[in-house]
Formats: structure tokens, C-alpha cells, sequence
């Protein structure tokens, strides 16, 4: 069984093959070159060093989200690329969950997090000892009320931040959180393909695919472009009634 992993969800880029359970290869940038262009001289240049041709594998694993627009249209598009030409399925993994599963044994509560700007973060909450929970889906929230949810329900147990979100916000969780907490170090602190690819193994073995023409990033909100369009449409809406003018719905009732 082997799974090729592709994770662009935000400035890390990373690809990695599992094979059978072990992890043949792993591949990861944190710079600012675009992912347009390294995934594919990336993937190019771990399946060279295997001796493995696309063809060989069984399976696409992508993270799907959240996390960038640009980033994840762009793995995406990589993914569904590649399983149209080899005929092979897509497996569908979400960011956060991947990056939780990275951390078997970890004692506590993993609280992955990516910045989503203005005080808000993608989020999700696990443990990982015996078995893999999700304990929270991931979900978008401002770090305020995830800190409130995590000071109520805790119980005690330590919460493991991690990911540029923690980063980002680490004054305010080092003020405002009243559990014990820890900041993963490096190799926790970020996306990894590895992780992609194993969970993606486990998913395919379940029979959890998706077609190539199927697969679709999970954005968990819209894109700033289509926020704007609303705020526009919604302005444009208020400046009739202002001028006087009735807007009607399609079935000749008055908005």
C-alpha cells in the first residue's frame, strides 16, 4: 500500500510517501517560494530517489483544509491532477486532523491552530495515547473563546498548543489560560506531509475516497473576495432602500 502525501495548507509545503504503514520519504519546505513552485519538483524528486513511478501508488492523500486559499486550491489541484492520470482515488484529510495525529503519546490535550487573522484561528481539539480522538471537529473561532472553552473544560488535563496560530497568539494564551499548557517544539510545530500520508493510509484502508473530479478543499468560510462581494451586494441593497427604490424577491413579495 503506498500513499502519497501533499500538504500546502499554509507556508509550509511538504510530500511524503507512506509505504505499508512506514514512511518511506518526507519532503518539506518553510520558506516563501509559492507552491506553485515546488510541490510538483518536490514530488518529482522523492519518487526519483524511491525508484517509484506515480503509477505505483494506491492512493492521494491531501490535506483539505482549512488553512490558505491559494494553498490549498494549489494542493489540490496537484492531487487531482496526479489521480486523474494515474486512474488512482483521493483521500480526503483534514489539516487539523493531520497535524494532531502527529503526536502519538502526547499526554494531554492537542489543540492544533493556524492563524486566520483578526484574533481568529483554525482549530480543532484531540488526544492521541492509545487511540486517535477527536475530542473537538475543526472549526473556526476566535482565540478568545477558544481559550474560555479550553479554561472551562480542561479539567485539569495539560493542552499542547501548536502551529503558526499558537505563534501567533502566544502572549494572549500565555496571559489568559488558567490549565496547564505547553509549546510543541519544532518538529510538532507545523504541517507534515508524513502525517498526511499516514492518516490518508488509514482513511484509504476504511475505504474513505473520493474521486479525483470529487475531491474539493474544505475552506470552512469564504474567501475574502467572495466576503467583499457580499459586503457589496449588501451595500448595494441599502443604497436603494435609501433612494427610495422597493427591491423585490423573485416571487413579487418586497425584500
Amino acid at each position: 500500500m503506498k500513499v502519497l502525501g501533499i500538504e500546502c495548507s499554509s507556508l509550509t509545503a511538504s510530500v511524503a510517501v507512506s509505504v505499508d504503514g512506514e514512511m518511506a520519504a518526507e519532503y518539506t519546505l518553510n520558506q516563501k517560494k509559492t507552491h506553485s513552485q515546488t510541490i510538483l519538483p518536490m514530488i518529482d524528486q522523492m519518487l526519483g530517489l524511491l525508484e517509484m513511478e506515480a503509477a505505483d501508488l494506491d492512493g492521494i492523500a491531501a490535506a483539505a483544509g482549512p488553512g490558505s486559499f491559494t494553498g490549498l486550491r494549489i494542493g489540490a489541484a496537484t492531487a487531482k491532477g496526479i489521480g486523474l492520470v494515474i486512474k488512482k482515488p483521493l483521500i480526503s484529510v483534514p489539516t487539523m486532523d493531520a497535524m494532531a495525529f502527529g503526536l502519538f503519546g502526547a499526554d494531554g490535550i492537542l489543540c492544533p491552530m493556524l492563524d486566520a487573522r483578526r484574533g481568529n484561528v483554525y482549530t480543532g481539539l484531540y488526544e492521541y495515547r492509545d487511540e486517535f480522538r477527536v475530542l473537538k471537529k475543526q472549526c473556526l473561532i476566535s482565540v478568545k473563546d477558544l481559550i474560555a472553552e479550553l479554561n472551562a473544560s480542561a479539567e485539569g488535563k495539560r493542552v499542547i498548543f501548536f502551529g503558526d496560530g499558537a505563534d501567533a497568539n502566544r502572549a494572549l494564551i500565555e496571559e489568559a489560560v488558567k490549565v496547564p499548557f505547553v509549546f510543541a517544539p519544532a518538529p510538532s510545530n507545523r504541517q507534515r506531509a508524513a502525517s498526511v500520508a499516514a492518516l490518508g493510509e488509514k482513511l484509504l484502508l476504511e475505504g474513505k475516497t473520493v474521486s479525483a473530479a470529487e475531491f474539493a478543499p474544505d475552506y470552512l468560510r469564504k474567501s475574502q473576495a467572495e466576503r467583499e462581494r457580499d459586503v457589496a451586494e449588501k451595500l448595494g441593497v441599502m443604497d436603494q432602500l435609501a433612494a427610495g427604490i422597493v427591491v423585490r424577491n423573485p416571487d413579487g413579495t418586497d425584500a
